[in-house]
């Protein structure tokens, strides 16, 4: 009688590791910000949760009277009891290379990884260096910090070998419908774009665009071939739209690439991935809206936001408006001085108040208990000078849902955390912080 046969599996246990710098410029203006207040950086993902670290250049802890800056890192996202190890440092600027690290990777834990039981919840150090000896050291070099962070999320998963596999290639028919373009065979029908002929198929627009389904639906088949004139769109735009109908895919813009990382500013309208944008809306392609969106997301600056809000307002983008509204909300002071919110102003006056109700909505999901620092933003009826532009005091204005209209200036005031929207749980969870000392 043949023995049974015999089965394995291991179980791996191992840490998803991820590291962020965070560079703190300007730190003797943070300095007075108040005992217990933070600066956060940017969320950062490891392991499939978000992270931020919390710089306090007054200290957390109220009992050390300022005498140490305190720094921590918080799970920024949703999740229960996520385990993980961590390492903070505070790099030495001079170049030799004695940086200041508390770290969990390099000793044993008594206890395991430290387990952070939801969001908001924290590690760190209170008293992570003290103040007087920090502002004399090479940790700080022209009014900078650099602080290092590592997270190592740890995960279990069971490795079982696998006695067959078969590999199944990616997809690949949009290749061979991007043949059918370039060759043109069975073509029955020619676009007349400012001259420039396009040779393409009513079956394939048809399947792809509603609006093409609609055009040609009375089209009888077998009959001689159409010519169709488009007179809104440039040839390059077409192009890269009947690209899209045959690929699935983009034509990255040459232009844009090379002048990657300068302001889109005004000029927003005039990129590849804008007019593409509104030809996917007239054709009514939302996964292209959305591939363009993905593109105009990256080119979002203090400059270019009120531009590229109006054309996400025009073509009906409402991804890519929801986060020009967040990120001009958080930056409000910076875009309000802009060229490009003149330039919102002038043609799309009615996206003020829905900045102005973004921020609203900002201010109240960043409250955090009503602690608030100063920091000012004026709206204008008539566009939005600064106080430094023309020269008036502002008016107060106590009704922000209902008041545009009677008020000459509307002033709304920043509320005091991260500039990315978190929630913060700081002043709640202190029993769950591990507030380790040196």
């Amino acid at each position: 009688m043949p023995s049974p046969p015999t089965t394995t599996s291991l179980s791996v246990t191992q840490t998803i590791n991820g590291s962020h710098s965070f560079t703190i410029k300007g730190y003797s203006l943070a300095k007075g910000i108040g005992i217990g207040k933070h600066i956060a950086s940017d969320t950062f993902t490891v392991g499939g949760y978000q992270w931020a670290i919390y710089f306090y250049p007054d200290g957390k802890n109220p009992e050390d009277n300022s005498a140490y800056v305190s720094v921590f890192i918080a799970l920024a996202s949703d999740g229960t009891d996520v385990r993980a190890l961590f390492e903070l440092s505070l790099l030495d600027q001079s170049g030799k290379g004695k940086h200041k690290v508390h770290s969990h990777f390099d000793r044993a834990l008594e206890s395991g990884p430290y387990t952070l039981k939801y969001r908001g919840s924290m590690w760190g150090y209170k008293r992570f260096f003290r103040r007087a000896m920090l502002e004399t050291s090479d940790f700080l070099k022209d009014d900078c910090l650099k602080i290092n962070c590592t997270v190592g999320v740890v995960v279990s998963e069971i490795d079982c070998p696998r006695l067959h596999s078969i590999h199944v290639p990616a997809s690949d028919i949009g290749s061979h419908f991007g043949m059918l373009l370039e060759n043109e065979d069975g073509s029955d029908i020619t676009f007349n774009v400012s001259g420039e002929m396009f040779r393409a198929h009513r079956l394939v627009l048809a399947a792809r665009s509603p609006v093409f389904e609609s055009e040609f639906l009375d089209v009888v088949t077998g009959e001689e071939d159409r010519d169709i004139e488009v007179t809104d769109m440039e040839p390059k735009v077409f192009k890269a739209l009947l690209h899209y109908i045959y690929k699935d895919a983009i034509i990255e813009d040459a232009e844009s690439s090379s002048s990657s990382g300068s302001s889109v500013g005004p000029s927003a309208s005039d990129t590849l991935a804008a007019k593409l944008l509104g030809a996917a809306d007239k054709y009514k392609l939302p996964r292209l809206s959305l591939m363009c969106e993905s593109v105009l997301c990256k080119d979002i600056s203090v400059d270019s936001v009120a531009n590229i809000l109006a054309l996400a307002d025009r073509y009906n983008a409402s991804a890519l408006k929801s986060v020009c509204l967040k990120f001009a909300a958080e930056n409000l002071n910076a875009v309000i001085r802009s060229d490009g919110y003149d330039y919102l102003k002038e043609h799309c006056p009615s996206l003020q108040s829905e900045l102005l109700k973004t921020f609203a909505g900002c201010e109240e999901e960043l409250s955090g208990g009503g602690k608030t620092r100063s920091v000012w933003g004026q709206f204008s009826d008539g566009g939005a000078d600064t106080n430094e532009r023309n020269g008036r005091q502002p008016q107060t204005w106590g009704d922000i849902n209902g008041g545009a209209e009677r008020s000459q200036s509307v002033w709304v005031q920043v509320v005091n955390s991260n500039a990315s929207g978190r929630n913060n749980n700081n002043d709640n969870n202190n029993s769950d912080d591990p507030m380790a000392e040196d």
